[in-house]
C-alpha cells in the first residue's frame, strides 16, 4: 500500500480532531499542531500521493527552478506554464506589492523575481554544488547542509521560504535527508513531499548512492477550517477504496549529471509509473 497515503491520512485526522483553532495573516482560520514527523524510505518506495492528487510535473519543476536552475525569476516558471508564484514576484521596477500587507522597493535588479529567496540563495552558497562534491569527495561528512533561511536576506525576499533546510546524511551508502518545513499547510504537503524525494532521488542518482531515509519536520502544520469538510470526505474516500500501491519514480539512467536532468515542460527524464 502507499505509506504515504496512511501518514497523510492520519496526520488530517489529527489536526482536525486536536488542532488549536487560531487567527492568521489569510483571514480564514485555521486549525494547527505542533511537531508533526513523517518518515518514508525511499528505496522501498515513492511517497507520490494517490489520494491527494497533484501537480506532479509542476511540483517537480518548481524544485528544479530552485535546486538545478537556481533561479528568482518567476519568468523562468511562466515558460513552463505554472503561474502560482506570480503573485509573489516583484514589478518590472523592482516594486513588491501585496495590498495592505507588503510593500518592498528591492531595486530594478530585481524585476519580475522573488528577490533574495529561494533560487536567489541556492546559488549564492553553492548549495547544490557543494552538496554533490561532498557525496562524491567525503560522503561519510556530517555536515552536509542546505539552509535556505538566511536572515541578511529576508528583507530583500518577496516571500520568506517555508522548507527552511536540508540536513544530508550517508548510511551505509544511502542518502538519508532531514527535510524541516516552518509552516505547512496540508493541503499542499503531498505537493511539497512529492519534491524533495524527487531532489533526494535524484541527488542520489548522480553521486552513485542508494536512496534512504526522508523525514520530514512540520513546526505549523495547519489545516484551514474551509478546507475540513473536503479533506473529511478524501479521508472517507480513502477508507472506502482501500489502499492503493504507490507510483515509481523513473529517472533516465543515462543522466549522471544533476545538471544535465531535462527542466522543460516535458520533463522528459523524469517520469512516474503506475499509481496515477
Amino acid at each position: 500500500m502507499a505509506n504515504f497515503d496512511k501518514q497523510y491520512a492520519d496526520l488530517c485526522e489529527k489536526i482536525i480532531e486536536y488542532g488549536v483553532r487560531y487567527k492568521n495573516y489569510t483571514g480564514v482560520d485555521a486549525l494547527k499542531i505542533f511537531g508533526p514527523v513523517l518518515r518514508f524510505d525511499l528505496e522501498k518506495e515513492f511517497p507520490l500521493s494517490t489520494i491527494k492528487s497533484i501537480d506532479w510535473k509542476n511540483a517537480i519543476l518548481e524544485m528544479l527552478w530552485v535546486y538545478q536552475a537556481q533561479s528568482n525569476d518567476v519568468r523562468w516558471l511562466q515558460e513552463r506554464g505554472i503561474h502560482s508564484w506570480d503573485k509573489w514576484a516583484a514589478s518590472a521596477d523592482g516594486d513588491f506589492v501585496i495590498p495592505g500587507k507588503v510593500s518592498k522597493l528591492l531595486g530594478k535588479e530585481f524585476a519580475h523575481t522573488v528577490g533574495t529567496a529561494y533560487g536567489w540563495i541556492i546559488k549564492k552558497y553553492r548549495h547544490t554544488q557543494r552538496l554533490i562534491e561532498t557525496l562524491e569527495k567525503d560522503p561519510l561528512s556530517r555536515q552536509m547542509l542546505m539552509s535556505l533561511w538566511q536572515d541578511d536576506y529576508l528583507k530583500s525576499a518577496t516571500r520568506e521560504v517555508r522548507v527552511c533546510n536540508i540536513l544530508w546524511n550517508v548510511t551505509g551508502g544511502r542518502l538519508n535527508s532531514i527535510v524541516t518545513l516552518r509552516s505547512s499547510d496540508i493541503s499542499w504537503l503531498p505537493f511539497t513531499v512529492a519534491q524533495f524525494a524527487t531532489l533526494s532521488a535524484m541527488i542520489a542518482h548522480v553521486t552513485g548512492c542508494r536512496p534512504g531515509q526522508m523525514i520530514v519536520v512540520i513546526s505549523d502544520a495547519h489545516v484551514y477550517v474551509d478546507q475540513v469538510d473536503g479533506i473529511k470526505k478524501m479521508i472517507a474516500s480513502y477508507k472506502e477504496k482501500g489502499p492503493t500501491p504507490a507510483p515509481k519514480l523513473w529517472l533516465n539512467p543515462d543522466i549522471k549529471d544533476f545538471f544535465a536532468f531535462d527542466n522543460s515542460k516535458e520533463l522528459k527524464d523524469i517520469k512516474f509509473e503506475g499509481g496515477i
